[in-house]
């Protein structure tokens, strides 16, 4: 057992060094301005298996803010809360093919009420899909299953970059008030918004996005405990949705190259999912164009030729 832990630890840590200076070809996001405050050169991997063992390498203990891949666990909120059929009827399934934060989505998606939840019009609607008496019931309500997902009761929002989201979010505002006037959003705007800038603004590292793909994988149920989260079925639903929107408008390419469904942030980090093995954690806040991190995604793909992780 030791000697095949070791034998992990030490191909994680020559893949990292391998694909490190892949850093060199991206750029932290700036449009948020605590984001710019990232390390370009940081680079880190987490690994979970479904029956709990783990391994990692790198700058796998540095934290950095969820961003985008808070939409899996909104999506999964809106599901516990309201059930498949009525969420999709709100939000679709269909990638838009378009940046996230794309404003030209097309009116015919919007009158359909078909937007795609991993975007950022999606993610809006379904920070309203979420229950609770007020908007800060329903945040905490969120951060209770990340905290539950990710294994880890101290998670928190960082709030330097919150404070950064808010008053930098104009884009978002556009987006929500185009949802409106569409009747797509019925709250108040500031009040949708200020739950989607705390859930994006979420703190977390490689471990706890590894443990939240692990439970993905695992089909709803924790690692090592089997503790049931949440039913199979969504597990189904929101991975399939991963695989082929996850990673912007460059999840078709991410299909081909890695083969696994996976979300990605701009805050650099990418959670992957491998179903029934394992749930991985990546950090490199260095990004493409596509708002993905450019070396994490290269680790991704020499890890998943090496253990064989595509499910194609």
């Amino acid at each position: 057992m030791r000697k095949v832990r070791k034998a992990m630890e030490e191909l994680l840590e020559r893949l990292l060094e391998e694909c490190r200076p892949a850093t060199k070809e991206g750029r932290v996001a700036d449009y948020i301005p605590e984001l710019a405050k990232g390390d370009p050169k940081a680079l880190g991997l987490y690994i979970i298996g479904s029956e709990g063992k783990r391994s990692w390498a790198g700058d796998c203990r540095q934290t950095f803010t969820i961003q985008s891949i808070a939409k899996p666990i909104l999506l999964l909120q809106a599901l516990l809360d309201n059930g498949a059929e009525f969420v999709m009827r709100r939000v679709g399934v269909e990638a838009t093919g378009k940046p996230f934060d794309a404003i030209n989505s097309g009116d015919q998606s919007l009158d359909s009420g078909n937007i795609n939840p991993m975007v950022n019009m999606g993610a809006i609607v379904m920070c309203s899909l979420i229950h609770g008496r007020s908007y800060d019931e329903r945040f905490q309500r969120l951060l209770g299953l990340t905290r539950r997902l990710a294994g880890d009761q101290e998670i928190d929002v960082d709030e330097a970059v919150y404070r950064s989201e808010k008053s930098h979010g104009s884009k978002n505002r556009a987006l929500a008030y185009l949802l409106k006037s569409h009747g797509l959003l019925d709250d108040d705007v500031e009040e949708v918004l200020d739950c989607y800038f705390r859930a994006c603004s979420i703190q977390v590292d490689c471990r706890a996005l590894a443990h939240i793909g692990a439970v993905l994988s695992n089909r709803g149920r924790l690692p090592v405990s089997n503790e049931r989260i949440f039913p199979g079925a969504m597990s189904r639903y929101v991975n399939a949705i991963l695989m082929t929107c996850g990673m912007y408008d460059g999840s078709g390419e991410f299909a081909l190259r890695v083969g696994v469904p996976a979300k990605s942030g701009v805050g650099g980090g990418i959670m992957a999912v491998v179903p029934t093995r394992m749930g991985i954690g990546i950090f490199g806040p260095a990004l493409d164009r596509k708002g993905n991190s450019v070396a994490g995604i290269k680790l991704l793909e020499r890890l998943s030729g090496e253990l064989h992780l595509s499910i194609f």
